[in-house]
């Protein structure tokens, strides 16, 4: 797949509630007794780039029309009734790190190949609608808020993957439950923190992340700032000098001859399936880049890929889970050069 900023996303109506899934720690989610009841602070009122949106009641029907907020909406203990799919082909589009917080649960699949289905999403008879990484027009807006209470990105955000921690409280907002949305995001703040002060060397390391394998002859590398704060949350500083390569909110579109721009202390590559690495060493000179050479490049199975791409607080969680050990043999020189088994 090429660029994950790309979204490319039937529906049977199931008669499913939304319900406040009961959780421990372990699993990542957040109950609706959690703290204040959450039917108690309602009407809630959420501005956002298009105005404002009063949600009356607690909502019990929650469809996610964006790629990944299903995943904030399991977590704050919400089963939305309608989710969205975005890529891999996942159970009930919702990936293995969000999948159990399901609870057996079977939300419609709704899909955006020919634009956002209406017609299905108003079959599902939401009460809310939530649209915080759905890229949508001011249009798609108006027609979603005459189904049902629309909350969408902040003023300013971009159309896709605006920062995790603004989707969470947007989201929260829209729940009722923005205290406990502000918990999870101060929780994980302070597990990467925590993960940072255990490598202190990291702090003097550069990174550079890159997808996993080129597409028509372009390896898609993101410049400093973009998807990338899961590395500089750790300490690592990401590596400059190819961001004249990169459309405006873009990644760098690095050709064979440039490979050699995206060298660093660590190269974190996004690898999804052995065929992807095996095009992906035979690219350019990536198979004598130092980094890659001496044992310090990182090459991730499709789960953490997806997870780095997903970028949402559970998909976070489970990236610093996974890759904190292969960064650390990477950081060693003792990282296999191979795509994971």
């Amino acid at each position: 797949m090429r660029l994950r900023s790309l979204v490319v996303t039937a529906v049977l109506a199931l008669p499913l509630l939304v319900t406040a899934c009961g959780s421990s720690e372990s699993d990542g989610g957040l109950g609706a007794d959690d703290d204040v009841a959450a039917g108690s602070v309602f009407p809630v009122t959420v501005e956002h780039k298009y105005g404002e949106t009063v949600v009356r009641a607690e909502p019990k029907r929650v469809v996610s029309v964006g790629v990944t907020e299903q995943d904030v909406l399991l977590q704050l203990g919400v089963v939305p009734v309608g989710v969205t799919e975005w890529y891999g082909e996942q159970p009930d589009a919702t990936w293995p790190w969000a999948h159990d917080l399901l609870d057996g649960a079977h939300p419609e699949v709704l899909h955006t190949d020919n634009g956002l289905e209406f017609e299905k999403i108003a079959a599902l008879d939401p009460d809310l609608i939530v649209g915080t990484n759905a890229g949508l027009t001011k249009k798609d807006y108006q027609l979603l808020s005459a189904i049902a209470p629309t909350i969408t990105s902040d003023e300013g955000a971009t159309d896709y993957f605006s920062p995790w921690q603004d989707q969470v409280l947007q989201i929260a907002r829209g729940l009722g439950r923005e205290a406990d949305g502000q918990q999870v995001v101060d929780d994980l703040e302070a597990d990467y923190a925590a993960v940072a002060a255990e490598h202190p060397e990291w702090a003097d390391l550069t990174a550079t992340f890159s997808q996993g394998a080129p597409y028509d002859g372009i390896l898609y590398v993101y410049p400093p700032g973009l998807s990338t704060d899961f590395l500089t949350q750790l300490g690592f500083t990401m590596t400059t000098g190819f961001e004249d390569y990169a459309p405006a909110g873009s990644q760098a579109e690095i050709s064979a001859e440039n490979v050699g721009l995206i060298d660093a202390d660590v190269v974190v590559f996004a690898t999804e399936d052995e065929k992807g690495f095996d095009a992906l060493q035979d690219f350019g000179t990536i198979s004598s880049l130092p980094a890659v050479d001496d044992n310090r490049a990182v090459y991730t199975d499709g789960t953490l890929a997806g997870a780095v791409y997903f970028d949402t607080p559970l998909s976070r969680a489970y990236v610093l889970e996974k890759l904190t050990p292969m960064l650390e043999q990477a950081a060693a020189g003792e990282a296999p050069r191979a795509f994971p088994s």
